[in-house]
Order: structure tokens, then C-alpha cells, then sequence
């Protein structure tokens, strides 16, 4: 094994590589720029779009209540909601969103309460939608008080304390530490789904063009007339497409955690993870850890792209190989962000899954050695198999000169 030889096909496809636009855009272009975009400008726009909803005064209509003045005269006192005149098409206006919610109070409501009558106050609501919700959700808070002040004013009268009907209070204590909990565990799902699809995509064009490109140019032939072997030579166009998938990678995880350190730093209450009070932010040592575990998965998809697009003959056609493959890919991704999948041994030797789930430990600061080595080893195995076969497949005449 020739290590030189190995290095001039490096080198000579590093030299195309960079002239290439299309891999300096998958290189550099999608993760410097297009994930900031997306995920920090996605996140401020959901962000602002929440917060106008909650500043917003929507517009609510109410059905009955002329007899129950009390009730509609705190209900119009409510903060930011504006009390209209019901209109006939009420529910058609909500299904069209024009208003928000509409209330519905029995007939009766203030004299039934008085006898202690069991009634019903219905909140017809578009469910799902941002405005509808928050409108919703002040309505069902003002009646929640009302009601908790008939239960105080009816347990006064007969001279007996809250606590008969509430005896005792349940109170959840977290004891997770701030930065792995809440969010955090999805935040750092979010973190390994992008390096895992982001190092795949990285080694997807350089794969196709180094090996099906190449028959359609018609200069795989020439390539494989030159003195060096086609181990060595298929082992130069591996390093290759492993450079852009690591690079790739690398770039990923640097872009999201200056991203985050912006955003928080441009803020005064910084983007939290779901309920925690901690910042999203990725630590030098998350993002090392991540990179580091990113190494063999990039050896993995780098071999095995390469095994797959050597079998088109065309560009197009390797295209038509390697995008169903995206989905096996980014599957076992989502599902690292699902709630209750948890790294275990078994998941530990399943590819792409294992290396999610523990990208997402390492993000929040969870370090499990035993796992850590079984994962790195397991796809080690895979990437040397995966690898070996790649380099048997280019030594095949009826794969590389399919007609």
C-alpha cells in the first residue's frame, strides 16, 4: 500500500474538487450560510409571530349573557380582548379566521350558579391556529378565576377553609441540572439530525462526480490506464469525498454554535431550551465530542456512497441511487429527537441511530463512556466493511464499464 500514490489522486481530486462550484457550495455556502438562515431567522420569526399574537387584542364574540351581567361585565374587563356584537355567521367567521374565538354562556348562568346548578361554557375555537389559541387561552384563565372565587365565596358562607377542598398541593421538583433538561434534550436531537444529514450531503456530489461523473466524461478509462493501482485509487477518491463530508460537518457544527452565541448575545433573555433557564449554546467541548464521533459516520457514508454511485453510468442516474438513500439517513436522525428513545445497547449498534443519540447526549453534556466506545467501534466496523467493499466494487470491470 502506497501511501504517495494514495496522495497524488488526493490531491488531484482536491484540485477539481475546489474548482468545482457545486462542492464549494455543499461545502461551504450550506452550512455558513444557509443553516443560520434557517434555523436562527425560523427561530426569530416564530419567535416574533408568537409574541405579536400575545400583543395582539382579538376580537370575541359572546352568545347569551344578557342575563348574567356580572359574568359579561368582568369577561369585557379581561386585558387585551375586545368584546363584538355576536353576528349570525359566527362560527362560519371563525372557521375563516376572521374571528378568534366565540364564548357561549347558558341561559341562566349567574342564577344557576346561585342554586349550585352543574352548567357548561363552551369556547368554540380554531384549534391549531397561533391567534385562536392565545385568545383561548385568556378566556379559559379569566373563567378558571371566576370559578375558583364562587368555590372561596360558597366554602366562606359556611365558614370552612380552601384546603376542604383542596387538602394538599402537588408540586413537581426538577432535579436535572438547567442544561439537560426540557428542551435541551431536543435541542441537541436538533444538533445531530443537522451534522448527520449535513455530513452525508457534504459527500454526496464529489461520490457521484468521482465515480459515475467520470464515466460520463469519458475519463474513468483514462484514469485507470495510469501506473497506480485502483486500491490506491479508489482510497484517493475516498479521502476526497471523506474531506467534504467532514468539512462539511465541521463547518455545520461551528456555524450553529456562533449562530446561537449571537442570538443570545443580542437578546437580554436569551433563546431558552423549552422550559429550562439555560441558553442554547454548543461548548467547545460538546462540539468537539461531536465532531470527533462524526468521524466514522463520515467514513461510513463516504464509502458507501462511493459503493453505490460506482454502479450508474451517468451523473443522473447515480443521482437516481443515492436520493432514496437521503431517508435512511435522516430517519434514524428524526427519531433520535423523539421523546422516550433513549440510548441503549441495542440502539447503540444500529448505524446512523447510535451516533444521533449520542451527538445528543454530548450536546447537553452527558458523557457515557461504555457507550461512547461501543458506538465509535461498532461504526468503525461498519465504515472499514462498508469501505472494503468499496474497493472491491472498483475492481470489478462490469462495474466500472457498465454499458
Amino acid at each position: 500500500m502506497s501511501a504517495r500514490n494514495i496522495g497524488i489522486v488526493y490531491k488531484k481530486e482536491l484540485t477539481e474538487a475546489l474548482r468545482d462550484r457545486r462542492t464549494l457550495i455543499t461545502m461551504f455556502i450550506v452550512p455558513l450560510v444557509l443553516f443560520p438562515l434557517v434555523s436562527v431567522g425560523f427561530g426569530a420569526a416564530i419567535a416574533a409571530l408568537i409574541g405579536k399574537a400575545k400583543e395582539e387584542t382579538p376580537q370575541v364574540m359572546v352568545i347569551g349573557g344578557e342575563d348574567s351581567p356580572a359574568v359579561l361585565a368582568g369577561l369585557k374587563r379581561v386585558p387585551k380582548i375586545q368584546i363584538v356584537p355576536l353576528e349570525s355567521n359566527w362560527k362560519e367567521q371563525v372557521v375563516n379566521k376572521q374571528v378568534p374565538v366565540v364564548v357561549e354562556i347558558p341561559e341562566a348562568f349567574e342564577r344557576n350558579l346561585e342554586e349550585q346548578n352543574e352548567q357548561t361554557i363552551l369556547i368554540h375555537d380554531y384549534e391549531g391556529d397561533l391567534k385562536s389559541e392565545t385568545a383561548k387561552d385568556k378566556i379559559e384563565k379569566y373563567f378558571n378565576d371566576y370559578r375558583d372565587s364562587v368555590i372561596k365565596d360558597r366554602l366562606a358562607a359556611r365558614n370552612l377553609p380552601v384546603a376542604v377542598l383542596k387538602p394538599f398541593e402537588i408540586k413537581p421538583h426538577n432535579v436535572a441540572p438547567p442544561e439537560k433538561s426540557g428542551g435541551a434534550l431536543f435541542f441537541g436531537g436538533f444538533i445531530a439530525y443537522i451534522v448527520v444529514f449535513l455530513c452525508f450531503n457534504g459527500g454526496m456530489h464529489p461520490a457521484m462526480d468521482l465515480t459515475a461523473g467520470e464515466k460520463e466524461r469519458g475519463t474513468m478509462e483514462t484514469i485507470l490506464s495510469s501506473p497506480i493501482s485502483r486500491a490506491h485509487l479508489v482510497l484517493g477518491k475516498f479521502l476526497l469525498v471523506l474531506t467534504t463530508a467532514l468539512v462539511t460537518a465541521a463547518l455545520s457544527v461551528i456555524s450553529m454554535a456562533i449562530s446561537f452565541a449571537i442570538v443570545n448575545t443580542l437578546h437580554t433573555k436569551p433563546i431558552q431550551a423549552g422550559e429550562s433557564d439555560t441558553a442554547l449554546h454548543i461548548g467547545f467541548g460538546a462540539a468537539l465530542s461531536v465532531f470527533i464521533m462524526a468521524i466514522p459516520l463520515a467514513v461510513l457514508f463516504a464509502s458507501v456512497l462511493l459503493t453505490v454511485a460506482s454502479f450508474a453510468k451517468s451523473y443522473k442516474e447515480a443521482q437516481s441511487y443515492i436520493t432514496p438513500m437521503i431517508f435512511l439517513v435522516v430517519l434514524p436522525a428524526i427519531a433520535a429527537m423523539l421523546p422516550g428513545v433513549e440510548l441503549n445497547l441495542k440502539l447503540a449498534l444500529v448505524p446512523v441511530l447510535n451516533v444521533s443519540l449520542l451527538c445528543k447526549e454530548l450536546v447537553i453534556g452527558t458523557y457515557h463512556w461504555n457507550y461512547i466506545a461501543i458506538i465509535f467501534v461498532s461504526t468503525c466496523v461498519y465504515a472499514a466493511a462498508a469501505l472494503f467493499l468499496a474497493v472491491k466494487m472498483f475492481q470489478r470491470e462490469s462495474v466500472l464499464f457498465r454499458s
